[in-house]
């Protein structure tokens, strides 16, 4: 079956502006769901078209490729936790990467293949950017599974290596595109795009992987423009560009919320570090513990209340404990609201995404803008694991890694409670001396837990 070009071009208009109103839907939590049916449908158009009129394969093997995808994605979809949704977000981001490296390689080898200067340039871009997001990925995707270190890893002499490995795939695409045909360039293009991947990668600390996805996102959206430039599919090129730009914009949104430049991410540059603080020197015969049951009086006795949610939260699945919590607490008169970072969590709104599946109300989701004026008058502020982003070593320590990072400022509520199992730092490694004031008292134990347990007592108080 052969489409006319005149439906083609109309399937594929069609499909962009899908994408278009899917991406616009996702920029707001209430939208959110819609935006990713219609974006889904835009790319189900795009398939569906490109199918029927490209018949390089049978029909037997796109329905295989269908149904075995399809498949895993429904598993995957359903087996996956969200407290590891952000490590699948990085899989599948090197899946992007990785198909896009696959049909660039295949076109190169393809006998019917033009090899134009066009279609080397886009043949040599997509083999580099879609290689370096493959193994990139899976770097991020190892951290944030903790199946290697989050912290930055590396070696001496590893920028000067990734330049040279970056000058190297650059003058390799050169010699490609004027000596098409070379097989032995390829491969060395392949491998060098591969390491540098890793070596990009592997020095960046899980503080900076929300600024990594992100990244990795926009990667593989340019990567897959590329492609479509070599196949000459629109459709592949508008939704490359659409995920580059956006990845891109978020990535940019991330580094302002973390104080950080793009550049000092990328090669893994922290703030210059002062003289280092020690954890027992912070919290010695400072820190105070409580209970559910003091917690719960005090809370009682409050007009406002703030939840801050941070990866604890994810990691013990309480958000459904805390949407009972604040009806309890909304029920007895008592104004409630949550405190949004930008990249509380490990990756861009990874908190709102479990709130929202909590069902918690959209306009009571504050970010920090809109709440960090308002803790003064907020009388207790519950926090569930959210560490470096509400530490005061951000605003006060001028030999702080975190210096200058855009924190939420619960120290100055009139009571904080911190929910967490023990006194451990969070993932930049530093200790925290919010856990230590005056106004701070420590509930140790599950996040989940703790949460039902404070209910459990406001329903019997």
């Amino acid at each position: 079956m052969h489409v006319s070009q005149n439906w083609i071009d109309i399937a594929y208009l069609i499909a962009a502006c899908l994408f278009v109103l899917g991406i616009k839907g996702l920029t707001k939590p209430k939208t959110a769901v819609r935006g990713n049916l219609l974006a889904a449908a835009g790319m189900g158009v795009a398939a569906v078209v490109t199918l029927l009129n490209e018949r390089i394969v049978t029909y037997e093997v796109i329905i295989g490729g269908i149904v075995v995808g399809g498949l895993i994605g429904a598993i995957m979809a359903k087996k996956v936790q969200m407290t590891s949704m952000p490590q699948m977000i990085a899989l599948l981001n090197g899946f992007g990467g990785g198909a896009s490296f696959a049909v660039a390689s295949a076109e190169f080898f393809s006998a019917s293949s033009s090899h134009d200067t066009v279609s080397m340039i886009a043949i040599g871009a997509a083999i580099l950017i879609g290689a370096v997001t493959l193994t990139g990925s899976l770097v991020a995707f190892a951290k944030l599974q903790e199946l290697i270190s989050g912290q930055p890893m590396g070696f001496p002499g590893m920028k000067v290596l990734n330049a040279i490995l970056f000058i190297g795939s650059i003058v390799g695409i050169g010699y490609l595109v004027a000596n098409p045909g070379n097989e032995m360039v390829l491969w060395g293009l392949v491998a060098a795009a591969m390491l540098l991947g890793l070596f990009l990668v592997l020095p960046i600390g899980g503080a900076d992987m929300p600024v990594v996805i992100a990244l990795l996102n926009s990667y593989s959206g340019v990567a897959a423009a590329a492609a479509g430039f070599i196949m000459g599919n629109s459709a592949l090129i508008i939704t490359g560009s659409l995920v580059g730009a956006s990845g891109l914009i978020l990535t940019s949104i991330m580094c302002k919320a973390m104080n950080r430049s793009l550049t000092n991410v990328l090669f893994g540059v922290m703030a210059e570090a002062g003289e280092a603080m020690d954890a027992d020197e912070v919290y010695a015969g400072k820190v105070k513990s409580t209970s559910a049951e003091e917690v719960a009086m005090m809370l009682e006795t409050a007009r406002r209340v703030v939840i801050v949610p941070g990866f604890g939260l994810a990691m013990a699945q309480a958000q459904h404990a805390v949407r009972e919590m604040a009806d309890t607490l909304e029920a007895a008169g008592i104004e409630v609201e949550y405190a949004i970072h930008p990249v509380a969590g490990r990756m861009p709104g990874h908190m709102n995404v479990l709130l929202a599946e909590a069902e918690v109300p959209y306009d009571q989701l504050k970010d920090m803008d809109q709440i960090n004026p308002t803790f003064e008058q907020t009388d207790v502020v519950i926090v569930l694991g959210a560490n470096d982003v509400t530490n005061p070593m951000a605003r006060e320590d001028k030999g702080s890694p975190i210096y200058g990072m855009p924190i939420l400022n619960v120290d100055k509520a009139k009571t904080v409670v911190v929910v967490k199992r023990s006194l451990s730092a969070g993932f930049a490694g530093l200790p925290n001396p919010l856990f230590a004031k005056d106004n701070t008292l420590m509930l140790f134990g599950d996040g989940k837990g703790a949460v039902l347990d404070i209910t459990t007592a406001l329903k019997e108080g």
